[in-house]
């Protein structure tokens, strides 16, 4: 059995053939920029499906379903796109547009929850009946897995973690409120800091790089640049505070992280570890959970909207 999973996210849209056990066996990325509205999303979903059917050797008749992961709140029974931050999609009817180009099942849920879901089929929460992932990219993803299914909420407008509130009248976040967690512990958000001590520090390799990536950050905090390697420190300290808020809300067996970032490894995980087990409740008494990085990487959404 063939599935497609399609993964929405706020810089590229992925495109991914898989087999019943989770193995990927084509795959095709694009920007998301170069989609102009919702007739062409629905349109360039259809067109991926047949190039992945081509990569393989295969025809569009041998996909049993299609899945569909996209930033934001979704509407699952009628497979539209409510709202999304970082992308603008509102009240996209995206099963109806693409049942004009083809009668595959499609299905649709938050990006972030198909990412929980991959690692809980396939990945790092095998075994694991309550555990979160947190997804470091854009934005700040969260996906919740309670007794083996994803916690979506009403309206599946629940586990949008990157905006719980973490600094009351802080940096202003694309969701419209001010101190969102994702304003702070995101991609994003490194590089946003990052620049900024390149203005105060001029002897920074920092200083003036108008094109800045998260991975340059790092490279230069590994070339020994004192500015860089603070601006990681407290944003691992960012993304461990909101971490520890997870801990005391759900009390999970392990949270897993995401997201290109998190190929940094115990870099960045050791110092959340740390902090999460001094300042959670209770303390290192407490229930402190496993904290590691999430095992399927960038292909947890590709993985996760075909197991939908």
């Amino acid at each position: 059995m063939k599935y497609i999973g399609i993964d929405i996210g706020g810089t590229n849209l992925k495109a991914g053939l898989v087999d019943e056990t989770g193995q990927l066996l084509a795959t095709r990325k694009m920007k998301v920029a170069g989609i102009a509205d919702p007739a062409a999303l629905a349109w360039t979903i259809h067109a991926l499906s047949v190039d992945l059917c081509k990569d393989f050797g295969c025809e569009l008749t041998d996909i049993f379903s299609i899945g569909v992961g996209c930033p934001g709140a979704v509407e699952i029974r009628g497979g539209s796109i409510l709202y999304t931050c970082n992308l603008p999609l509102r009240n996209v009817p995206l099963r109806r547009l693409f049942h004009q180009l083809s009668d595959l099942p499609l299905y649709i849920e938050n990006d972030a929850n198909c990412a929980a879901l991959a690692e809980y089929y396939v990945g790092g929460g095998r075994g694991s009946k309550r555990f979160i992932t947190v997804t470091l990219g854009t934005g700040v993803g969260g996906g919740i897995i309670i007794d083996g299914k994803i916690y979506a909420g009403m309206r599946s407008m629940g586990a949008e973690l990157g905006h719980t509130l973490l600094v009351l009248e802080g940096e202003h976040c694309t969701c419209g409120r001010d101190g969102c967690w994702e304003a702070y512990a995101s991609a994003t958000a490194l590089i946003r800091q990052a620049k900024r001590a390149g203005e105060q520090h001029p002897e920074s390799a920092l200083h003036g790089r108008e094109e800045l990536t998260a991975l340059d950050v790092f490279q230069a905090a590994d070339a020994g640049d004192a500015a860089a390697q603070a601006v990681i420190d407290r944003w691992c300290v960012y993304v461990a505070a909101g971490m520890t808020d997870l801990v005391n809300s759900l009390a999970p067996e392990m949270i897993l992280i995401g997201g290109g970032i998190s190929r940094q490894g115990e870099r960045i995980l050791s110092p959340i570890r740390e902090y999460v087990a001094e300042h959670c409740f209770g303390g290192r008494e407490g229930a402190v959970p496993i904290i590691a990085a999430a095992k399927l990487g960038n292909e947890a959404g590709i993985i996760g909207a075909a197991a939908l």
